[in-house]
C-alpha cells in the first residue's frame, strides 16, 4: 500500500504549495490569504521510486470549538489519524507562533511520525532564524521552500525512510485497463445547496466540511469512490455565485476551479436548493456545463423540505429557466436524509453511458432516411436540402455528422427534429447531442468562363 503523508500547520504556511510541488500539479487553490484551504485534499505523489498519497489540510487550531474553525481543525485530526508519517510546516520568516506550540503539542500527542519543514527558507539554510523552532520539541527543522522546491526532495526522501518501493508484478496487469478508469462525477450548484452533504451522505463519513455558511467549500476537492464494483471520483466544487456578488479574490480562484472541475468530469450534477427555487446562476452553471459537452444529472435536493405547492412551481421554474437541458433526468433527494440516492446512481449511469454510446453509420442513415420521408426539410428558394448518409463523429458529447447538398438551409427547428429522433432511437439521456451537417462542394462553382 502506498504510504500516506499529511501536511499540517497554521494558515498561510505553504502548505497547499508543498502540496501541488509533491503531486506535480496545480491542484491546491495557492494564494497569498489565510484559511484558504479548508477541506482535506487528497493527491498522488512519486520520489525515488516510492509511490505515496499527500494530503493538504486547512489551517489547524487544535483548541478552537466554535464554528468553521472547528470543523476544519476536525477534518485535520481525520487527516494525521489516516497518515502514515506527518510533515508539521512552518513559516520561517513569520517567526514561532502561540499557534506553532499548541499544534506541536497535539502532533506529539498523536504517536506519529513527524517531520518539522521550515517554509520559505530561501538563503536561510545556515541562517538563525531556525534555530527558534527546536522550542517545538519536533526535531531538527528541516529549510525548505515550497514556491522554488528547494529541500523538498530530501525532505520527501525523509518523510519515505522505511518504506519499502512497491513490487512491480502488478504494473501489467493495469495495461488492458484504459477503459476501466473511474467516472469523473462533479457535484456544482451554488453556495448552500448541500453539495458537500451530499458526498459525505454518499461516504458515510464526514468527509467534507459541510457547514450551514455559504461559500464553505473553496476550492474542488477530488474523492475515489466505489460502488457497485464501479470506480467513481467525486468532486466536490465550491459554489458559484454571481459576479456581482464575487467580492473577494479567494472566490475567483473558486470560480476558476470550478469551472475547470465542469470541463474536466465525465458527468456533472447539478443540484438546485428546493427552498429556494431555480435561479439565473443555476442556468448559468448549467449553461457552463452544456457549453463544455458534459453529461448532466439534475437533482432538486431538500425536497422533503416544501410542500405541493411549492413542487409545482418548482417543476414550472425548471421548465422554462432550464429549458435547454430537456434531455438532462430530474430527481428529487434529501441529501441530509439519504432520500432518493439509489434512482440518483441510476440517472448518473446511464448519462455517463450515452455520453460514450456508439452508433453505427448504416443505422444513422436509416434513420435520417426515415425522418426525411416523414418530414421533409423546408424548401428556401429554390433549394430543398437533402440529406444523404450520416456517421458518428465523436463521442462524449455523441457528435453526429450528416452529409447532403444544400445543408447550409437546414433550419435549427429540423435540426432539433433530426436531434429528437436519434435520441428517441439510441436512449441518450443526460448527454448533449450535436449535430453537424456538411454539404458536397461543387468542383465546378469557381470555374465561370
Amino acid at each position: 500500500m502506498k504510504p500516506v503523508i499529511a501536511l499540517v500547520g497554521r494558515p498561510n504556511v505553504g502548505k497547499s504549495t508543498l502540496f501541488n510541488r509533491l503531486t506535480g500539479s496545480r491542484d491546491a487553490i495557492v494564494a497569498d490569504y489565510a484559511g484558504l484551504t479548508r477541506d482535506r485534499h487528497y493527491g498522488d505523489g512519486r520520489a525515488s521510486g516510492h509511490e505515496f498519497i499527500v494530503i493538504d489540510t486547512g489551517g489547524f487550531e487544535p483548541d478552537s470549538n466554535s464554528g468553521i474553525y472547528q470543523e476544519m481543525a476536525k477534518q485535520t485530526r481525520q487527516a494525521v489519524a489516516e497518515a502514515d508519517a506527518v510533515i508539521f510546516v512552518v513559516d520561517v520568516r513569520a517567526g514561532l507562533s502561540a499557534q506553532d506550540h499548541d499544534i506541536a503539542r497535539y502532533l506529539r500527542s498523536c504517536g506519529k511520525r513527524v517531520l518539522l519543514a521550515a517554509n520559505k527558507a530561501e538563503g536561510m539554510k545556515d541562517g538563525p532564524q531556525l534555530a527558534e523552532f527546536h522550542e517545538l520539541g519536533i526535531g531538527e527543522p528541516i529549510p525548505v521552500s515550497s514556491a522554488h522546491g528547494q529541500g523538498v526532495r530530501s525532505l520527501i526522501e525523509l518523510a519515505l525512510e522505511g518504506f519499502e518501493p512497491p513490487e512491480d508484478d502488478e504494473e501489467g496487469s493495469g495495461a488492458d485497463d484504459a477503459d476501466d478508469r473511474p467516472t469523473r462525477l462533479a457535484v456544482a450548484g451554488r453556495p448552500n445547496v448541500g453539495k458537500s452533504t451530499l458526498i459525505n451522505a454518499w461516504l458515510g463519513e464526514e468527509r467534507l466540511v459541510a457547514f450551514d455558511l455559504p461559500g464553505t467549500t473553496r476550492d474542488a476537492i477530488h474523492v475515489p469512490f466505489e460502488r457497485g464494483g464501479r470506480r467513481y471520483e467525486l468532486i466536490d466544487t465550491a459554489g458559484l455565485r454571481r459576479k456581482g456578488k464575487v467580492f473577494e479574490a479567494i472566490e475567483k480562484f473558486s470560480v476558476v476551479k470550478t469551472l475547470q472541475a465542469i470541463a474536466d468530469a465525465n458527468v456533472v450534477l447539478l443540484l438546485i436548493d428546493a427552498v429556494e427555487g431555480v435561479s439565473d446562476q443555476d442556468a448559468h452553471i448549467a449553461g457552463y456545463a452544456a457549453e463544455a459537452g458534459r453529461a448532466i444529472v439534475i437533482a432538486i435536493n431538500k425536497w422533503d423540505a416544501v410542500d405541493s405547492y411549492q413542487r409545482e412551481r418548482l417543476q414550472r421554474s425548471i421548465e422554462h429557466r432550464l429549458s435547454f437541458l430537456k434531455y438532462a433526468p430530474v430527481l428529487h433527494i434529501s441529501a441530509r436524509k439519504r432520500q432518493g440516492l439509489g434512482p440518483l446512481w441510476k440517472a448518473i449511469d446511464e448519462a455517463w453511458a450515452s455520453a460514450k454510446r456508439k452508433m453505427s453509420t448504416p443505422v444513422l442513415t436509416r434513420l435520417i432516411h426515415e425522418a426525411v420521408q416523414f418530414q421533409q426539410p423546408q424548401r428556401v428558394g429554390i433549394y430543398r436540402p437533402k440529406l444523404r448518409y450520416a456517421h458518428q463523429g465523436g463521442q462524449n458529447p455523441p457528435l453526429v455528422v450528416i452529409h447532403g447538398n444544400a445543408v447550409e438551409h437546414v433550419t435549427d427547428t429540423y435540426k432539433r427534429y433530426l436531434e429528437g429522433r436519434i435520441r428517441e432511437h439510441f436512449k441518450l439521456t443526460g448527454t448533449p447531442l450535436r449535430i453537424e451537417l456538411r454539404g458536397s462542394s461543387n468542383p465546378f462553382a469557381q470555374k465561370d468562363a
